[in-house]
């Protein structure tokens, strides 16, 4: 009851703020823009310390993946902004040549922005840059798995954003849904498909838009011609990035049959690179988030396919060691629900045609890879697979680029985001037409009563609109 108190009172000094025509000016979306560049950069050892105590995430993987990536977004907005707030002007026809037509980026309001615990920053802050931008105010609701990052954001966005115009809380995922339906103007979701399917249905309850980036089974493909080297390197490092808690990386492989055996001995060659014999005594290896995520990711791997090279865990750490599965069927239990843990299923296929099939037998993902040297197997994956987004010859990358929107697609979400694709996704784009109370001429055609000498009439006064010359109707 307190929660939904804080939120509501923080909501209504936000809604006051943005009636009063806070966040209109662009001065004001560019201060608040560069005070979010400024938190990040003044307290970059903070947001280390709290993402090393919440997900033992190493000081590159914070640095890299989550505060870079945000100070790009807000740097990104702020060279663009002015371009982006200008009205766009549309093509006109017969009817409105004379006449200005617009289309006017309007912010919607005040919206609600909820983080997710495997990138508990960048969840929050690349949305939140889209929401300064498009002029809005916001309430931002950190995951409470992470409690460590959510206090740090919880403490330090007072001190730097407008204190009417943007709160952050502290909501427990139970709570959400009761939030969500005290009334806002979107609501941005990261998190999984449950909990994502409550929020959708609780903003329906107040015709609220949603944007869901929502997880799934992301397949890789892997032709038999391709540089498998390169390959085990780039799937190795998106999978195990951040103990393999993301919403873009790899979710099993499907490993043309010729090369498995290939395949499966350079993912353990990457695995040593990577975290040497012992990931466990490695600075660059993460930990599960909770033991609820642990003990559901070491009962699927358990119970699926054959380990290959890992599979060791320390229930008092949270520690799953970046495990490669073998002999894994489609019916096992790791197959059948999102993996957000440190295990790779390694299944085979014998052609591009049977990888397609199986990959559109499941719910649409948020992504499809595919690793090969041949650009018609490429496009024909691209083409014949539909998905959030898609990355060819590498992985998770197409998920961090300013310029492309991301999200997902059917089951994997709806909506996207990213740079100027943020901006639109809090704006209303409203349809202005602009026109003036001449040529009447023309206008007093469609008035009552009707004759069919008016329709003959719209022709010939329309020319004379066109040239320019007094109409004789």
């Amino acid at each position: 009851m307190w929660l939904l108190f804080q939120d509501q009172a923080g909501g209504a000094v936000a809604r006051v703020a943005f009636q009063a025509g806070r966040t209109l000016k662009e001065s004001f979306r560019l201060g608040q823009l560069e005070a979010v560049v400024r938190m990040l950069e003044e307290h970059e050892c903070d947001f280390v310390d709290a993402l090393g105590r919440d997900l033992h995430k190493p000081r590159f993987e914070t640095v890299v993946s989550e505060l870079i990536l945000i100070k790009n977004e807000a740097l990104h907005a702020i060279s663009n902004l002015k371009k982006w707030m200008q009205p766009q002007h549309v093509e006109r026809n017969l009817s409105t040549t004379l006449d200005e037509c617009l289309v006017v980026s309007e912010p919607l309001g005040v919206v609600f922005i909820m983080g997710t615990w495997c990138s508990p920053v960048q969840m929050c802050l690349v949305p939140l840059v889209g929401a300064i931008a498009a002029g809005n105010c916001a309430i931002i609701s950190p995951s409470e798995c992470t409690a460590h990052t959510a206090e740090l954001l919880h403490r330090l966005v007072p001190f730097y954003l407008d204190n009417e115009c943007f709160h952050v809380i502290l909501a427990g995922t139970n709570d959400l849904p009761e939030v969500v339906e005290l009334k806002f103007d979107h609501v941005f979701f990261t998190g999984n498909r449950e909990e994502g399917s409550k929020i959708a249905q609780a903003a329906a309850h107040t015709l609220t838009p949603v944007t869901l980036i929502l997880g799934g089974k992301n397949p890789c493909y892997v032709d038999q011609h391709c540089e498998i080297a390169t390959t085990a390197q780039r799937i190795a490092w998106a999978r195990f990035h951040n103990a393999g808690q993301s919403f873009v990386a790899p979710d099993y492989i499907l490993c043309h049959t010729d090369i498995k055996a290939r395949l499966v001995q350079a993912l353990k060659c990457c695995l040593m690179q990577f975290y040497g014999s012992d990931p466990r005594e490695s600075r660059s290896f993460g930990r599960m988030v909770n033991l609820e995520l642990f003990n559901r990711t070491r009962d699927l791997l358990w119970r699926s396919g054959k380990v290959a090279v890992g599979g060791q865990v320390v229930e008092a750490e949270k520690y799953i060691a970046p495990t490669i599965l073998t002999e894994v069927e489609e019916q096992d239990p790791i197959m059948q629900q999102d993996v957000f843990g440190p295990v790779l299923p390694v299944l085979t296929v014998n052609n591009t045609d049977e990888a397609i099939a199986f990959i559109n037998k499941q719910e649409k993902p948020l992504c499809v890879y595919a690793y090969s040297s041949n650009s018609k197997v490429i496009s024909k994956l691209m083409s014949e697979t539909s998905s959030g987004s898609f990355c060819s010859n590498d992985s998770v990358l197409q998920s961090l680029m300013v310029a492309l929107p991301f999200g997902g697609v059917g089951a994997s979400g709806m909506g996207s985001y990213h740079g100027r694709h943020s901006f639109d996704t809090f704006s209303h784009r409203k349809s202005c037409l602009l026109r003036s109370t001449r040529f009447e001429c023309v206008t007093y055609l469609r008035y009552p009563p009707y004759e069919d000498r008016n329709l003959e009439n719209v022709g010939k006064c329309m020319r004379c609109v066109l040239i320019e010359e007094p109409c004789s109707q």
